[in-house]
């Protein structure tokens, strides 16, 4: 799926995956975020995300009007507020998101797959 913004100038052409990248990224940086995570639907089991297999935890998709949908699978820190930590990853995403596409994110979701310990 793609954004296709336009312009007197031209056309730009952007992935979701880069935007997926790009949100993932964004994400991982908020505090009381461990990873993405990833879930084997066959087993249950729910494996941290590390790298570039950290879009495998998100997912973009794009509706009417070029307005972007972010789903999140997270794994959060041990003794947070899950709230707290789900607020702050939402208004830091969709700040960063719309100012690094020029487009309306519409919606984010996020789904916690897990908790961790951190050291």
């Amino acid at each position: 799926m793609k954004i296709q913004l336009e312009d007197v100038k031209g056309d730009v052409i952007i992935e979701s995956d880069v935007i997926a990248k790009f949100a993932g990224y964004s994400a991982v940086e908020c505090f009381g975020i461990v990873g993405m995570a990833s879930v084997n639907m066959k087993d249950g089991f729910v494996k941290l995300l590390k790298g570039d297999s950290i879009t495998k935890g998100v997912n973009v998709t794009i509706g009417e009007n070029n307005a972007i949908t972010i789903d999140f699978h997270i794994i959060v820190s041990y003794g947070v507020s899950i709230s707290t930590v789900s607020e702050n990853l939402m208004a830091t995403v969709r700040y960063k998101v719309e100012e690094f596409t020029g487009m309306q994110v519409e919606k984010i979701n996020i789904f916690v797959e897990g908790v961790r310990v951190i050291d």
